[in-house]
């Protein structure tokens, strides 16, 4: 296991920021580490990288453990944190430079050239990092997570503030350096854990509430909705009263969504509903259910 977390709590005087922890990651995976503001995933992400020691309870980084051995681990991490330090009167080549000479790389100078290059920087590498919009800085902060080559990646909210096109190139980039190396991200935007993520931990109030392949997330969720087209009109009331329905939006026309709880497929009952009530039903289609809701589901 690339990163390995058994029973960690951190406590702040009397509040307690995570509770129990435990979970694993494997290697070459890229994990999405969610949770609403305030849940503890900065927390985790600050011990892993040894930036702030656990309460209780160990964790390994590529079998380091962070406590003991945290100048090794600390090799084999590459860190970008929701508030991307940088040095703002450095130019960005310099900047990097700077990093790359701090690790003790060989061929520092090539490694950067080729770092500027992964992260779209080329335009931008002669100017100071004050100088860069929040995009290109967040650009940097990736180049300098990644020079040494480490063998896992974290990063704490790292598209904040890209526009759609820099969106595109960071994610395809995420998703090809999961080939290689660990990847775990903290991230809001759902579509990017759908996009991106081969599995995904979910934390709330500072403990694991949900932790699987994403498919098998969306896949397993207690909520069910139908799509069901009529060929004539129908009123609410009348859909609620299907068995297991819980709840009913309007679409359009005479289209509806039907929500229930019930696991097994309800299209059948729906469909049953329609034959007594004389409707012709034009379409009936299982949704499947976003990251979004799945996310509003454990952590609502």
């Amino acid at each position: 296991m690339s990163i390995s977390v058994s029973n960690i709590t951190k406590l702040y005087g009397a509040q307690k920021a995570l509770n129990n922890v435990s979970f694993e990651v494997g290697s070459n995976e890229i994990v999405g580490f969610l949770g609403p503001n305030g849940a503890g995933k900065s927390t985790m992400m600050k011990i892993l990288t040894c930036y702030i020691p656990p309460t209780r309870g160990s964790a390994t980084v590529c079998g380091f453990d962070v406590s003991s051995k945290s100048l090794e681990v600390r090799k084999q991490i590459g860190y970008l944190p929701e508030h991307n330090p940088l040095y703002l009167d450095m130019y960005v080549k310099e900047f990097l430079e700077f990093v790359g000479n701090v690790y003790k790389i060989k061929n520092c100078r090539e490694r950067v050239k080729e770092m500027i290059n992964i992260t779209g920087l080329d335009l931008e590498q002669n100017k100071k990092i004050g100088a860069l919009s929040k995009g290109y800085r967040q650009r940097v902060g990736l180049a300098q997570a990644m020079i040494h080559d480490p063998k896992v990646l974290i990063m704490d909210e790292p598209t904040t503030g890209l526009d759609p096109n820099q969106l595109e190139e960071i994610r395809a980039l995420i998703k090809s350096l999961g080939r290689q190396k660990t990847v775990m991200l903290s991230t809001h935007i759902m579509q990017e854990v759908e996009a991106i993520c081969d599995k995904v931990i979910i934390i709330n109030k500072g403990e694991i509430v949900a932790n699987d392949a994403t498919a098998n997330l969306q896949k397993n969720t207690t909520k069910q909705i139908i799509t069901v087209e009529f060929d004539k009109e129908v009123d609410k009331q009348t859909l609620l009263s299907i068995p297991g329905i819980e709840s009913v939006t309007h679409v359009e026309k005479n289209t509806w969504q039907l929500s229930t709880s019930v696991k097994e497929d309800i299209r059948k009952e729906i469909f049953n509903f329609a034959v007594a009530k004389n409707l012709g039903v034009l379409t009936l289609n299982r949704v499947e259910q976003k990251m979004e809701d799945v996310f509003k589901e454990f952590t609502k």
